[in-house]
């Protein structure tokens, strides 16, 4: 069975339909329903459609990385060239479906990761919530509208840069900037992929989940969004609110 039949067929034996699987993964029912007939450049970069497959598949309970896989093949077989071994950014990315070997660095990034996220839970549960203090006027905040089909950057920098050491505790107001940078937080409502570019450097890229909340500081901190209905913006204390539209790509820079 072609693969957008699987989605199609999983969908339909939940009694589910295209708006009700929309509306609960945050996913654009036009984009759903282009994976069901296999119109992939309909939703753009082959990054986003691995992005939509594997969240389509884990609400629908398939293997996500199976249906990635899947998707590979059948772009090899159309021409697409794919890299054969993979990159940090993309698990998915392989001319066939092939076991993934995990580099010793990406294990400890994951090992931090979950100890991250313990604390943040921890705090939430223990700390008591603290007020948001006066907002302060926010530096010049440029932003353009994205192409159709954005392609985020190839190649990641470390998961253990400044990005994950920037994970903010939920109801706690973020620490002030150093002199000279901004601090931009950014809370999610829903699903979303991130890329924040700092200085120059790409400090964070992925797909994260409804109640993230993350801070970054920097001189030039350059953000890109999936799906920017979900995505509030916090620059130096100032709320400037949700980013755009649901399902909507967004790039925004802030700089001095």
């Amino acid at each position: 069975m072609p693969l957008g039949q699987r989605f199609r067929a999983a969908r339909e034996a939940r009694g589910l339909s295209l708006a009700d699987v929309a509306e609960q993964i945050r996913i654009r029912a036009v984009y759903l329903q282009a994976i069901e007939e296999g119109k992939w450049s309909e939703i753009g970069a082959p990054v986003y459609v691995r992005g939509f497959l594997r969240t389509y598949a884990r609400f629908l309970g398939l293997d996500a990385e199976e249906m990635v896989a899947e998707f590979n093949l059948g772009e090899g077989e159309r021409g697409e060239i794919v890299p054969s071994h993979g990159s940090v950014a993309d698990p998915g990315y392989g001319a066939a479906p092939r076991r993934l070997q995990l580099s010793p660095l990406i294990w400890i990034a994951s090992l931090v990761a979950v100890v991250l996220v313990a604390f943040v839970v921890y705090n939430e549960l223990t700390l008591p919530r603290l007020g948001t203090g006066e907002p302060i006027a926010a530096s010049s905040v440029s932003s353009a509208p994205a192409s159709a089909s954005p392609t985020p950057a190839a190649t990641p920098t470390s998961p253990l840069s400044g990005a994950l050491a920037a994970i903010a505790t939920p109801g706690v107001t973020p620490a002030a900037a150093p002199t000279g940078e901004h601090a931009v937080t950014l809370r999610l409502s829903g699903l979303c992929w991130l890329r924040i570019t700092i200085d120059g450097t790409v400090d964070l890229e992925g797909t994260y989940p409804a109640g993230t909340e993350k801070t970054f500081y920097g001189k030039r901190i350059e953000l890109r969004v999936g799906n920017a209905g979900a995505v509030d913006l916090t620059v130096d204390g100032q709320d400037l609110g949700k980013l755009g539209s649901p399902g909507e790509v967004i790039d925004r820079s802030i700089t001095s």
